[in-house]
């Protein structure tokens, strides 16, 4: 994962094990440890995946690397939860950040701090994050791409909807591509996750 200051092996729990599957490069024998330790509480605070996992021996909830929620890095993680067929994972975590969002007036910071969920009841807000930021604004377009599983085949927009409760509905009009224009929507048809 990287060498500490005296160029030792670092081996803690991160979220970089999220990054295997959104690459594609996890063995589907090893996908099911990554989603397992991924939405544990460990490293799930409930409103996304902590850079660092909670118990590690560097784990702070508000150090940048070692604990913090990044919400670019969350949706990255969704959407290769999404590409190994766990859906309803990626719908929580798409979930999680979504409704995070609400407390930053619907724009999403660089990170935010990585405290539990139950514990804070909204998310705390890491103080220098930059907001706006880039990657994060990128991050609920990935999250509605998860959500609904946008893929193309190259000439067809391929839609597979994986919506959690409590969203109704969520649909994009008029998507353009190869297939000229089309809808893509959805409807909950996931339990809102506890």
């Amino acid at each position: 994962m990287a060498l500490d200051g005296k160029k030792r092996k670092v081996d803690s729990l991160t979220s970089n094990i999220g990054h295997l599957l959104w690459s594609g490069i996890a063995e589907d024998d090893k996908a099911e440890q990554c989603v397992r330790h991924l939405m544990s509480d460990a490293l799930f605070s409930g409103w996304g995946i902590r850079t660092m996992a909670k118990g590690e021996g560097s784990y702070n909830p508000i150090g940048y690397h070692v604990g913090t929620v990044w919400p670019h890095d969350t949706s990255i993680i969704a959407w290769g939860m999404r590409r190994y067929g766990y859906k309803a994972e990626a719908a929580r975590l798409s979930l999680g950040i979504l409704e995070a969002a609400i407390y930053f007036h619907y724009r999403l910071p660089e990170a935010f701090a990585g405290y539990p969920r139950e514990a804070t009841q909204f998310p705390v807000e890491y103080p220098t994050a930059c907001s706006p930021q880039a990657w994060a604004t990128g991050a609920p377009l990935l999250l509605i791409r998860t959500l609904l599983g946008l893929e193309s085949d190259g000439a067809h927009l391929i839609v597979d909807p994986a919506i959690p409760a409590p969203i109704d509905r969520l649909e994009l009009l008029d998507v353009p591509g190869r297939w000229g224009k089309m809808d893509a929507f959805g409807r909950a048809r996931l339990p809102k996750a506890a």
